[in-house]
């Protein structure tokens, strides 16, 4: 007898030997070994792990899953990978903010379904994007040459996690430099806002003074509230008389200060900022062609300040307590810096007015496509130039 056989014969005798009584039994199993050449205790074991008429597993109680559907997963991720792969809260405060906008970029959504997204909590959003989600890792260069020149002059400031107030800054370089820090490239300055996360970003040949003074003074102009303060690191590209006379030789002076030497942590802010809003986005390639700097200026000073500040949230530290061994840290719900602004008693109402409408006009998939296509250039040029 062949195995498929001996396996339909199985099948034939299964449910009688299971049904028999104990005589039944023995009789149907005097038959199966006579038949199919097997010793008594295989054809028990056969018998007892057949498997083909076991009952299925009942299905999981409870109400069937409603956010697994592709009218909700769709606008989802459209969001979140506009939206430059934000973690689950803060993808939460940005729905609200974004909803509109992918109804004039891609058709109106019905209202169950806005609903629903307006709704979701974090916990779903990440089990929903667990299959999609993509880690980044990278290690940048450290850029900044000691500037001994002025540290006496400069204090050092390191109570500056306690701001509050708008107008007191971190700022910091980030180096398009590729693999090599020969020879001359472009630098990003990079620029945060304590209290409200406001940031903005220049770009400058090289490391010059006069060059980075004039990106400051043209992110000064920029900022929606007065200049109060300026913290940087020890790089000589701070530490000069031309940025120390522009803040301390006028009227209202700015308070300028320093970060510990060797200690990244006391420059956090901005030092988080490099990833986020730089290196995410332009990546470690190398940026040696003069030409390179205008355009990315035209880009940071226009689609790029608008879509990070009125449509990326941060959060921010409220608490830090140390408990025995551990330290426990508790933050704020994630807002965008312009919300942050409309929420400070310390902004006129009048720039909150002109910020609002400004926000009204504003489609954060308009400006992500704008950023793709001015950086499409900039990666174009810079192409060009290795080959």
């Amino acid at each position: 007898m062949s195995s498929r056989s001996k396996r339909e014969y199985l099948e034939a005798i299964y449910l009688r030997y299971k049904r028999g009584s104990r005589k039944n039994k023995a009789i149907i199993l005097d038959e199966f070994c006579a038949a199919c050449g097997y010793h008594r205790k295989h054809a028990i074991r056969l018998l007892r792990k057949f498997t083909r008429f076991i009952k299925p597993k009942r299905k999981k109680k409870g109400k069937p899953p409603f956010y697994n559907k592709e009218t909700i997963l769709k606008p989802l991720k459209k969001i979140w990978l506009a939206a430059n792969l934000p973690c689950s809260k803060r993808l939460k405060a940005v729905l609200p903010l974004w909803l509109p906008g992918y109804a004039q970029e891609y058709g109106h959504l019905p209202t169950e379904v806005t609903e629903a997204l307006l709704a979701i909590s974090p916990a779903t959003i990440d089990r929903l994007l667990k299959p999609v989600r993509v880690k980044y890792k990278g290690r940048g260069r450290a850029t900044t040459k000691p500037g001994t020149l002025l540290r006496k002059h400069i204090p050092i400031k390191t109570n500056q996690w306690d701001e509050s107030r708008p107008g007191f800054l971190e700022a910091d370089t980030v180096a398009h430099c590729g693999t090599s820090m020969a020879g001359m490239f472009a630098f990003t300055i990079d620029c945060v806002d304590i209290a409200t996360g406001w940031t903005e970003q220049r770009a400058v040949w090289g490391k010059g003074e006069t060059a980075v003074l004039e990106q400051i003074k043209d992110i000064e102009v920029s900022l929606p509230f007065p200049l109060l303060g300026f913290d940087s690191d020890n790089g000589a590209e701070f530490l000069n008389y031309h940025l120390l006379r522009h803040f301390t030789e006028r009227k209202q002076q700015v308070q300028f200060t320093r970060s510990r030497a060797y200690h990244k942590d006391d420059n956090a802010h901005v030092e988080q900022k490099n990833w986020t809003h730089v290196r995410q986005w332009l990546g470690y390639h190398r940026f040696d062609i003069p030409e390179i700097v205008p355009l990315l200026n035209i880009l940071y000073t226009t689609e790029w300040r608008l879509f990070h500040n009125f449509f990326c949230p941060s959060v921010k530290l409220i608490e830090k307590q140390r408990i025995a061994s551990k330290t426990v840290k508790r933050y704020d719900n994630p807002k965008t810096p312009y919300q942050r602004i409309m929420d400070s008693p310390n902004i006129s109402p009048s720039t909150k007015w002109s910020l609002t409408k400004l926000f009204e006009q504003l489609n954060p998939f308009h400006l992500r496509k704008a950023m793709e296509e001015k950086l499409k250039k900039i990666f174009l040029l810079c192409y060009k130039n290795s080959r």
